[in-house]
């Protein structure tokens, strides 16, 4: 199983990259940031720096969107990266949640996801693209990789991950909904005539480790928060009681008031008190690095390829050190 770090590019920057440092030497493989322009730093400057001091990890947003930025811009962006350090970045997509809502804007839609996931890879590795009617080329990429994972919840967008993206982002890490979306994705991908095993499955999630539960929880109740925006949009979508959405996902939103950006996932999020415990301790990885390696290991049996731990709260370095000491080397023995 990899392993990788996923950040806020809070300033200083400088910061950013030490921690991106400090995982790689301990045997994380990715390093994940947010991307959205006008909560955090812009994540594309900072990648370069990451990429200039470490030696093998891999870059890339969790998640960019196909809405604020042009799609031409987004391709040449990722393949004048690996053209400097070789091929070293992941594409990670989404509709757009913060990025486009604090500026006003709705998330893009599936439509208009599916097709930036192509024109995006095919710019990115030197391939022509149709952009706005416009037929484009990138001439300057010389054997340029670019995978695309995309970060979807409901079904549609679970179809339309397995029948585009190389890879598929599930943001939580509960067991029950991590085997019923890898099934659906992998299914779409059958039904698409590509190989399901094909695509790499990435579970991002909240780790906290130590023996205070009630910290841990409080530390990371922000997450179900931030998930809670993407269910309130199925729940409109589908209805509460549709069957389409499992339950076990919709359910605790009840209590849900609306959300405030400018806390978004950040330990002490005042939009967040709906999310019971039992949501927390679900969806995120809690508890001793016994708890963890336990959990990760039901994961994997799921189907799931990588793990990406949010690391938002108040024991970052503490956090890294102990899956690269203790959780890592357990996954891959």
């Amino acid at each position: 199983m990899d392993f990788g770090l996923v950040l806020q590019t809070d300033p200083p920057a400088s910061r950013v990259v030490s921690l991106m440092q400090r995982a790689e030497r301990v045997g994380f493989r990715y390093g994940w940031t947010f991307d959205s322009a006008v909560l955090w730093q812009e994540p594309f400057v900072i990648y370069s720096r990451i990429l200039a001091d470490t030696t093998e990890l891999i870059v890339g947003p969790m998640v960019t969107n196909p809405g604020t930025r042009t799609w031409e811009v987004t391709a040449s962006t990722f393949a004048t990266l690996n053209d400097m350090y070789g091929n070293r970045t992941v594409c990670g997509i989404g509709r757009g949640d913060s990025a486009m809502r604090v500026a006003g804007r709705k998330p893009n839609t599936l439509a208009r996801l599916g097709e930036a996931i192509d024109v995006i890879r095919d710019l990115a590795e030197g391939r022509e693209a149709e952009v706005d009617g416009q037929p484009l080329r990138i001439p300057w990429v010389r054997n340029g990789k670019l995978p695309v994972w995309m970060a979807a919840y409901g079904p549609k967008a679970l179809a339309l991950a397995g029948q585009k993206a190389d890879g598929f982002i599930l943001q939580l890490a509960d067991p029950y909904l991590t085997e019923w979306m890898v099934k659906a994705v992998r299914a779409a991908a059958a039904g698409a005539g590509r190989d399901p095993a094909s695509l790499t499955i990435c579970v991002a999630a909240p780790a906290y480790v130590g023996d205070d539960l009630a910290h841990a929880r409080e530390q990371c109740r922000w997450f179900g928060g931030m998930v809670g925006n993407h269910v309130a949009d199925l729940v409109s979508r589908y209805g509460e009681h549709s069957g389409v959405v499992p339950a076990a996902l919709t359910s605790y939103i009840k209590e849900r008031h609306g959300y405030d950006y400018s806390h978004h996932g950040r330990a002490g999020n005042p939009s967040t008190d709906f999310v019971p415990d039992e949501i927390v301790d679900r969806f995120c990885l809690l508890g001793p690095p016994e708890a963890h390696i336990e959990k990760l290991r039901a994961l994997r049996e799921l189907g799931v390829d990588q793990f990406a731990v949010y690391d938002m709260h108040d024991a970052q370095e503490t956090t890294i050190d102990a899956y690269g000491a203790e959780i890592i080397p357990a996954l891959n023995r």
